[in-house]
């Protein structure tokens, strides 16, 4: 059990998705972490629904950190993004923002996507 615990203290990004309320929240997120992926999101969005198992799974299994991001609770975040339609996944490498995607994506397009980064 002590191998896990080490293996675990090894990756540090998390293996669930974080919660952003706010730009400040966002902005400690992307400088903490190598590679960020932000989810814009909201509670009410089919395609946003669909996604989120495969957001979660990425989160478990890429040296990503995956944040989530309601739109609808940080609509002020989502328009300085430019954020029109969600779901909007948008990635950041080294504090930058790398790539943007809008709509469902595979898991396996997006798992490429943070690999081009993250390797």
């Amino acid at each position: 059990m002590t191998v896990d615990t080490a293996a675990e203290e090894s990756i540090d990004t998390p293996t669930e998705p974080v919660h952003v309320d706010g730009e400040s929240d966002l902005d400690e997120v992307v400088g903490d972490d190598g590679v960020v992926l932000a989810d814009f999101y909201a509670d009410w969005c089919g395609p946003c629904q669909m996604l989120e198992p495969v957001v979660e799974r990425l989160a478990a299994e890429t040296d990503a950190t995956v944040a989530k991001v309601d739109v609808d609770a940080n609509q002020q975040l989502a328009g300085a993004y430019g954020v029109r339609g969600v779901p909007t996944l948008i990635l950041f490498a080294d504090g930058e923002q790398v790539e943007e995607v809008v709509g469902v994506q595979g898991e396996d397009e997006l798992q490429a996507l943070i690999e081009r980064y993250t390797e």
